[in-house]
């Protein structure tokens, strides 16, 4: 049998949130967030409200398994596919940083232009 909490700490390490970044997105105090994680049942209606805020479903909470997910999300990437199953997309991520990027780039760009202006 799974083990919830232990799925929800992998999970939230996926996502590469902190147990105090969580309590904050489900209003429950970390403490307490930190024992949801060592329980190995969780109250459906608490586990709805961690779902949401890993962006996931409860299924997929419950259901989590770390090795298949890994091997999930390797087939995915050289099937140039998406990972639905637990709602990782990786691409997205990297199109956020690439983005994030060019953005700086064009700052620092117009920085230099107004520099070149004033001198």
């Amino acid at each position: 049998m799974a083990h919830i909490g232990q799925n929800i700490a992998k999970l939230r390490g996926m996502r590469r949130l902190t147990q105090k970044e969580m309590a904050a997105k489900t209003g429950i105090a970390q403490p307490e967030y930190s024992k949801i994680e060592q329980k190995a049942e969780i109250d459906e209606n608490l586990l709805v409200l961690i779902a949401d805020a890993l962006d996931i479903s409860p299924e997929a909470i419950k259901n989590f398994n770390e090795e298949a997910a890994i091997n999930n999300i390797s087939c995915n990437f050289n099937d140039n596919a998406v990972n639905t199953l637990y709602q990782f997309n990786p691409l997205d991520k990297i199109i956020e940083l690439y983005e994030a990027v060019i953005k700086e780039k064009d700052e620092v760009i117009e920085m230099y232009k107004k520099q070149q202006k004033a001198s």
